[in-house]
């Protein structure tokens, strides 16, 4: 299974990792439209989200719902009605290094 590798700042990581955080935003740059057309092209399911870069840093694997264009949540990261890809995300399916009992969301 293919899978996008994001790395995230600690805070934006534990607020998904909680549950709080169901997406993640990106700047509507050619950058990310290259990456995020991969995620179509190449049956992109999931993003493995990274906190940092060291051997055993923490890491978790995220279901993409869907990706979309459009102006994002505040207190999740975004700018005042700044325009963003948006990645909606789902379930938890796997973490590493991480301490949590439960990994699906409700």
């Amino acid at each position: 299974m293919k899978t996008l590798h994001l790395n995230l700042h600690k805070k934006w990581f534990d607020m998904i990792l909680a549950g709080k955080k169901r997406e993640e935003y990106r700047e509507l740059t050619d950058y990310w439209k290259k990456r995020f057309s991969k995620v179509k092209e190449h049956c992109v399911d999931n993003i493995t989200f990274s906190n940092g870069y060291s051997k055993d840093r923490r890491q978790m694997v995220v279901k993409i719902e869907y990706i979309t264009i459009r102006t994002g949540i505040i207190e999740w990261g975004a700018e005042k009605e700044k325009v963003y890809f948006v990645v909606s995300l789902g379930n938890i399916l796997k973490t590493v290094n991480c301490d949590i009992s439960n990994k699906k969301r409700s």
